[in-house]
């Protein structure tokens, strides 16, 4: 049995998955997490899940308590944590409603809290490595899930997190493309970085729901655009962390 954390993207934040749910109040010394966390089981595990921006969407990307997020779940003795997300495709071959199980990121942000450790011990600086940010074991068991119920997906993508709520320019979108970014979205910064610093193993499948606003021949993309394609395909994002939970040890 393992205690496994998730949290939820845009259109899965509050998805009805969990056996004998109930409500958690956390409180952490970063204060409370957007929501109360829903707890229950998944076939023999503890779940904890949190909804990112609240149940309601009401809290934007840019004002999420991420660190709040992670030490509620580090709290609560998290084994892992899984999360989903809503993203934009930088490629061409990374349709709508395709999913990626991310394996970098390019940190875009500039007003987050993007660490817990705000000063060190004497003689005691922390540099959190971050050369692999999402945990390989995770990844497999995701893109496993992805196989096994015939989802299209991508093995890897490099996901770029930028401030929001706003959307990109075209010559952002443009030059996040020539930087080697896959996708775009709003929150996975600094979300994994907390997590790594927590030493809690993370990974992340997104959705891609449209192409940002870089492909000129297509209409720039709305939040109705996204809404639309991850309620459509919502289902296949449950399904995928259903499985992978179950594939636990």
């Amino acid at each position: 049995m393992a205690n496994i954390g998730i949290i939820g993207g845009s259109g899965l934040d509050n998805p009805d998955i969990l056996h004998e749910p109930k409500d958690l109040q956390v409180s952490t010394l970063y204060g409370a997490a957007t929501s109360p966390v829903r707890a229950g089981m998944i076939g023999k595990h503890n779940v904890f899940l949190l909804a990112r921006h609240g149940r309601e969407h009401t809290t934007p990307p840019s004002q999420v308590n991420y660190r709040a997020k992670i030490e509620t779940l580090k709290s609560l003795a998290c084994d892992c944590i899984l999360t989903t997300t809503a993203v934009g495709s930088l490629r061409e071959e990374i349709g709508r409603g395709d999913l990626v199980v991310l394996d970098q990121f390019i940190d875009f942000t500039r007003h987050r809290a993007i660490t817990f450790h705000e000063k060190f011990a004497p003689h005691d600086p922390v540099h959190t490595p971050m050369a692999e940010p999402f945990s390989e074991h995770l990844r497999g068991l995701l893109n496993d899930s992805c196989e096994e119920l015939g989802i299209r997906h991508h093995k890897r993508g490099t996901v770029l997190t930028i401030e929001g709520p706003r959307f990109s320019t075209r010559a952002e979108s443009n030059m996040f493309r020539i930087w080697g970014a896959d996708v775009i979205n709003m929150s996975i910064a600094p979300e994994v970085i907390l997590a790594n610093e927590a030493g809690i193993p993370y990974a992340s499948v997104a959705m891609s729901t449209d192409y940002d606003c870089w492909k000129t021949d297509e209409a720039p993309v709305t939040w109705d655009d996204i809404l639309h394609i991850f309620r459509q395909n919502a289902q296949k994002v449950t399904d995928v962390l259903i499985r992978t939970i179950n594939k636990m040890d």
